[in-house]
């Protein structure tokens, strides 16, 4: 089974920069390309928050426009903090999870290989996260109904501190109470976040936690204290989830822009290799009496590598 991750898109309306530099509507268009030009083509793609820039009406529409042009995939999606409960449901209602009339925008999928639980961790007009006691009953309900089949956590604030300051000071709130549950139900298999715009790894209870870089531009890699933060322009990104009930859930990092190549290794015969001369030979000299250049060699002894020169 195979997962896209996309997060923190960002959109605004065609032609408009978010933060007045980056055209986030190119930018997500492009990495719905590169989702949909995988092989295989992943089984379903989820997009963890921060889907829109400012919430707009128009913001949504446009995410629905770009889905239905590039992907044939089913795309399951939860609110960020720039995101709006009832503007998702406007623009975004047919899709699954968000067709409702709930106070929040979290689900199950109900996949027999691997259990999608998709968490809103929105606080409408804050940027922080919380899991309030009606969230943390879903997600302890939902994890109880099938404790044998591995889940997959979906949500946008990390819940852990990573070392960006001015991040961790946005990230979820009742970070305790979270991993109490987790730690109650080992079958949760991974943890997967966005907000962060870079890739991080952690850990909460038994269970890994992976934020996701973001599809538009990065967050400044600052772990001293006291610094604001700025964001840079590092290559756009995303996780590929691969899941096999043999091995588990391993995640592969897909760059969204195109790069030279492939190429093949290799591409003419290897050269000869030299040898060291024989004891009591003399070492052989090029036309004009001088040495050859001395030949780093490596060899392995005494549980370590050496090098010397011959």
């Amino acid at each position: 089974m195979l997962i896209a991750q996309l997060t923190d898109l960002h959109l605004r309306p065609a032609g408009l920069a978010a933060y007045r530099m980056v055209d986030t509507s190119a930018l997500a268009e492009q990495a719905l390309r590169a989702v949909a030009a995988l092989d295989p083509v992943p089984d379903a793609m989820v997009i963890s928050g921060d889907l829109a820039d400012t919430a707009a009406d128009e913001e949504y529409a446009l995410l629905s426009v770009l889905l239905r042009r590039h992907l044939r995939l089913p795309v399951y999606v939860i609110p960020g903090n720039h995101d709006r409960r009832a503007a998702m449901r406007t623009g975004l209602g047919h899709l699954p999870g968000l067709g409702g009339s709930g106070r929040f925008l979290h689900y199950v999928v109900e996949d027999p290989r691997l259990r999608l639980i998709m968490l809103d961790t929105l606080v409408e007009g804050a940027a922080h996260g919380e899991l309030c006691d009606e969230r943390l009953e879903f997600l302890d309900r939902s994890l109880a109904e099938f404790p044998d089949r591995p889940a997959l956590l979906v949500m946008h604030h990390p819940p852990f501190a990573c070392g960006i300051g001015h991040m961790d000071a946005i990230g979820l709130r009742n970070q305790e109470a979270f991993a109490a549950i987790i730690r109650r139900h080992p079958q949760v298999e991974r943890v997967v976040c966005g907000h962060n715009h870079r890739p991080v790894i952690g850990r909460v209870a038994q269970a890994t936690v992976s934020i996701a870089p973001s599809v538009a531009h990065q967050m400044e890699l600052m772990l001293r204290p006291g610094v604001a933060g700025a964001m840079v322009m590092e290559p756009p990104a995303f996780p590929l989830h691969r899941w096999t009930s043999a091995k588990g859930l391993v995640t592969h990092t897909v760059y969204v822009e195109s790069y030279p190549g492939p190429f093949p290794f290799q591409t003419q015969p290897s050269p000869p290799v030299q040898t060291a001369p024989r004891r009591g030979e003399e070492q052989s000299k090029p036309q004009g009496g001088r040495p050859k250049a001395s030949v780093p060699h490596i060899s392995a002894g005494g549980g370590c590598l050496r090098i010397r020169q011959r």
